[in-house]
């Protein structure tokens, strides 16, 4: 007799569990989020976990998405190709239909190949990678602009502003790096001015000698660099330490705090092309305040756009009335969302209609200011 009761209330037992995950499942919609917790540009990763976490907090505290809770289930992809496809095929596995990510283009591209093949959308709120939208993916979107747009506002600054006689174009041979800085390289092309040395160097180095000695030599007087703040920040260091005196640009990936900590007062004065700072938008006022009370930085590149993401998806799944991604997909392409980063419209390709990119003057234990 005794065994049977305990049969019966192991039964019991698993019954309520099976029902418990049960009602779980049906009850929220799972969002992942996927970006770099680890690895040298975690510092992105944090502002894209932020935005999209605050987005899901907020949404979920006035009721959810038709009906049901947003359920936050993270990823680190670490920003390696590799561990990006073991993040997309373990979305898979756990049954998440929405993914905001990925944040690096070198992993969001072969991620999203995944995502596409599995029937998931995926939004990116800071691949920027042109390639990425170019293959006539049905569930790949952006909340953030193209190096092709990006390159072309850096490219018409220095021409226009800087009027530089010799000019550098360097990049880290990775898919975003080499995209954007060829991308300026084209509109200097076309406007004449002089690029002596156009090269790659290799992430993660650390010593930039004989590149600064190469630059001395053709006279340089304006660098762009193309990749992220861990090697433009030894780069910009090392070139003030060697008395290479040239002005330095770069696109969003070397735009944080990181890059001043790493170079120091030679980060004074770098240009850098942002996303707006959208936390100082007079209309983003509470939500810039509730960042603040949980302690997080909402002026970096990435926070908005993440928050906005979580936005599309949940505004998609509302206009289309369910949780099929095809038809969630149709709704963004079909619609128009407010958004903390304005109004938002889809092109045929998922990417975003009139995304503007500005140029920044960063400053060395000061906040950024806009280049005039």
């Amino acid at each position: 007799m005794h065994n049977v009761s305990k049969m019966t209330q192991l039964f019991a037992a698993m019954a309520l569990v099976g029902a418990a995950s049960y009602s779980v499942a049906a009850d929220t919609i799972k969002i992942g989020i996927a970006g770099p917790k680890t690895g040298p540009v975690a510092q992105y990763g944090e502002m894209q976990f932020n935005g999209a976490r605050m987005a899901i907090e907020q949404l979920n505290a006035k009721g959810g998405v038709a009906g049901k809770k947003l359920e936050a289930v993270e990823y680190d992809d670490a920003c390696e190709p590799k561990q990006a496809v073991a993040v997309a095929n373990n979305v898979v596995k756990d049954d998440v239909k929405f993914v905001v990510g990925h944040l690096c283009s070198s992993s969001t591209q072969p991620a999203s190949d995944v995502y596409e093949d599995e029937g998931i959308i995926m939004v990116t709120p800071a691949a920027t990678s042109p390639e990425i939208t170019q293959r006539g993916y049905k569930l790949v979107f952006r909340t953030i602009g193209l190096d092709s747009a990006q390159g072309p506002v850096a490219g018409n600054w220095i021409v226009d502003h800087v009027k530089p006689k010799v000019v550098a174009v360097v990049h880290d041979k990775q898919q975003y790096g080499e995209g954007i800085a060829t991308s300026v390289k084209k509109v200097l092309d076309a406007k004449g001015v002089n690029v002596a040395v156009f090269e790659g160097i290799n992430a993660g180095d650390k010593d930039f000698s004989s590149l600064i000695a190469k630059l001395k030599q053709a006279n340089v007087d304006f660098v762009y660099y193309g990749g992220y703040h861990p090697e433009l920040g030894l780069l910009l260091r090392q070139s003030k330490e060697k008395g290479l005196n040239a002005k330095f640009m770069g696109p969003e990936g070397v735009g944080n705090d990181s890059i001043s900590q790493i170079a120091g007062e030679a980060a004074e004065g770098l240009l850098v092309t942002l996303p707006k700072s959208f936390d100082q938008d007079p209309a983003n006022q509470a939500l810039t305040q509730a960042f603040k009370d949980a302690n997080e930085d909402p002026s970096g590149p990435f926070v908005f756009p993440s928050y906005a993401a979580v936005q599309v998806i949940a505004d998609g799944i509302q206009a289309a009335g369910s949780e099929d991604t095809a038809k969630v997909a149709e709704a963004i392409r079909q619609g128009t969302f407010d958004s903390p980063i304005g109004k938002l419209a889809y092109d045929d390709k998922g990417d975003l209609k009139g995304f503007q990119f500005v140029v920044y003057q960063w400053h060395y234990g000061k906040p950024k200011t806009e280049a005039k």
